[in-house]
């Protein structure tokens, strides 16, 4: 995998705890998942192309790319099924509305994600950058951000950002990501140290939303959105391993 290094990888899967649970449940599941007749893969080719390339010659059982799926079932064709939430937290839509009176690309999305946990002091430091950066934003603070506490905000901070900050709890993230106002998503292609300082975070900060790294990643975000779609439509390669999937395994049952 180029440009992964130990870091990046999950902290259960780094783990030097050879009894740690998690770990030996992902190790039992990778082992099931080699009996099985077929894996399916929430990927496409171009995105993973050397880690596929891998697998094919280390593991005998087939495996089909239809990914992205999230996007697949975003589409217009299937938008009947988008009562149909696959969010295990409560979605709040009024970032929707708080986003369509802001100016495009102005606003920042701050999402540690659904297994990311915060200290205390890593939450009030992420708080404060937002504060300093005077740019009107959206940050999704899960009941069970922080560790051992809920996550309690600075009334000093609540106060300066009120006029342009949206705090929610969670979001529909496709919806949300998609829309014009929004900028960029911190978190994305940017490092941030376990040892979170405001001073750090804001230069971070500032390169994302103006520097040359920043306009940088839009571009490559922008290049791989596209792949993905291409990937999805009628002779994308996500499109005719579906169509394999069904023919091969699925009505080969049959």
């Amino acid at each position: 995998m180029p440009n992964i290094s130990l870091r990046d990888l999950p902290s259960f899967i780094r783990t030097t705890i050879l009894s740690d649970i998690v770990q030996q449940f992902c190790k039992v599941k990778c082992r099931d998942a080699l009996k099985a007749s077929a894996l399916i893969l929430n990927t496409f080719e171009d995105l993973e192309k050397p880690v596929l390339d891998a697998m094919r010659e280390r593991i005998s059982c087939p495996f089909y790319t239809i990914g992205p799926v999230v996007s697949f079932s975003q589409s217009e064709s299937n938008v009947h099924l988008n009562s149909v939430s696959r969010s295990l937290w409560k979605e709040e839509d009024a970032c929707i509305e708080w986003l369509n009176d802001k100016e495009p690309k102005s606003v920042l999305y701050v999402n540690c994600g659904r297994l990311a946990i915060l200290t205390p002091n890593q939450n009030n430091e992420f708080a404060w950058v937002l504060a300093n950066s005077q740019r009107p934003f959206i940050w999704v603070i899960r009941d069970d951000l922080v560790a051992g506490k809920s996550a309690m905000l600075e009334k000093e901070f609540v106060e300066a950002t009120k006029e342009r900050g949206l705090i929610l709890s969670w979001c529909n993230q496709m919806k949300l990501l998609s829309h014009q106002h929004v900028c960029n998503e911190l978190g994305i292609g940017m490092e941030i140290n376990n040892d979170v300082k405001r001073e750090d975070v804001e230069e971070l900060l500032r390169e994302l939303m103006g520097g040359e790294k920043g306009k940088e990643m839009q571009l490559k975000a922008k290049k791989w959105m596209e792949s993905s779609k291409t990937a999805l439509q009628f002779g994308g390669s996500s499109y005719n391993n579906l169509e394999r999937l069904i023919n091969e395994v699925l009505l080969e049952k049959h």
